[in-house]
C-alpha cells in the first residue's frame, strides 16, 4: 500500500485512520518492547496513585504527566530503535549512537518523572 493512497484523506476519515495507526503504534510496543511492557506496569500503578495523592488539579496533572511522558519517550526510544535496525542491521557507529541517545531520552524521562513525584509530593 502506497502512502499516495492516505493523502488527501481530511475530517473524521483522516481522524479514524490516524487512531488505527495509533493503536497499531501500541500494540507493536506492547509485543516487542519488554521496557514498554514495563513502564506500562508502572503506569498503571503510579497514575491512579497520582490521582489519588495529587492534592490539587496541578499536582495531579504533573504527576500523570510526568508518567505519561515516560511512555511518549519509551516509544519514541523504540521507533528510532527499529528505523535503525531496518537502514543498518550492521554495527556503525552511527546506529549505536542513536540508539544510546534514545535510551539516554528514556531515562531521563524516568528521572524528570522521579524529581516531579519527589517535589510535588515532598514540598
Amino acid at each position: 500500500m502506497s502512502s499516495a493512497e492516505f493523502k488527501g484523506k481530511t475530517g473524521l476519515v483522516r481522524l479514524w485512520n490516524a487512531l488505527g495507526y495509533s493503536r497499531d503504534g501500541i500494540g507493536a510496543a506492547w509485543k516487542n518492547e519488554a521496557a514498554f511492557r514495563e513502564e506500562v506496569l508502572l503506569a498503571i500503578v503510579t497514575i491512579p496513585l497520582a490521582l489519588y495523592l495529587g492534592r490539587s488539579g496541578g499536582d495531579r496533572a504533573l504527576l500523570v504527566g510526568s508518567i505519561i511522558l515516560v511512555l511518549i519517550v519509551e516509544i519514541l526510544n523504540s521507533a528510532v530503535e527499529a528505523v535503525v535496525d531496518k537502514a543498518s542491521p550492521e554495527k556503525h557507529e552511527l546506529a549505536k549512537r542513536a540508539k544510546d541517545m534514545g535510551s539516554a531520552a528514556v531515562l531521563f524521562s524516568l528521572l524528570n518523572a522521579a524529581a516531579v513525584w519527589a517535589c510535588v509530593l515532598w514540598p
